[in-house]
């Protein structure tokens, strides 16, 4: 009867067993090498997955500071320094929220990109231009003159 053997310690090879014996004991060794290569792999990919997260399309996600963001049209020298604009402002308040208008909403952050993802003001697109500082994005991706800006940060 032909079964898997060892003839060595690095190469496994064909060798005749004469005992149904000594079968059982190779598959049971076959059995348990295949538990742990199933074992190791399955342990290997979930260390690695608690490596460095994968890249994000769009950059790195970030929060913006929590606190009240007023937002403003540029005024001129002869008038107001800048023109409120207060429907557009919202405040953060934990994580990826914020608030506008007494509703809940959501925002993605990716590399110096905000997108307002849910409530009253989703679907508006911002260029971070510093800590605290947003300037309004046009359908085409430029940078509009409305500006939104940390007034009231929270700590």
């Amino acid at each position: 009867m032909l079964a898997l053997g060892t003839m060595n310690r690095t190469l496994p090879t064909f060798r005749i067993f004469r005992s149904t014996a000594g079968i059982r004991r190779a598959f049971s060794r076959l059995a348990a090498l295949g538990i742990a290569l199933v074992m190791l792999g399955t342990t290997g990919s979930a260390i690695a997955s608690k490596g460095t997260p994968p890249p994000v399309p769009g950059g790195p996600l970030h929060t913006l500071p929590l606190g009240h963001y007023e937002c403003e049209m540029p005024g001129d020298a002869t008038g107001a320094v800048g023109k409120p604009m207060n429907s557009f402002d919202f405040q953060v308040v934990i994580g990826s929220s914020y608030k506008a208008q007494g509703v809940r909403g959501s925002y993605l952050y990716t590399g110096e990109k905000v997108v307002m993802t849910g409530g009253v003001l989703k679907g508006l697109a911002f260029h971070r231009i510093s800590n605290g500082f947003l300037r309004k994005l046009n359908a085409n991706g430029s940078d509009s003159d409305m500006r939104c800006v940390l007034s009231a940060h929270v700590k």
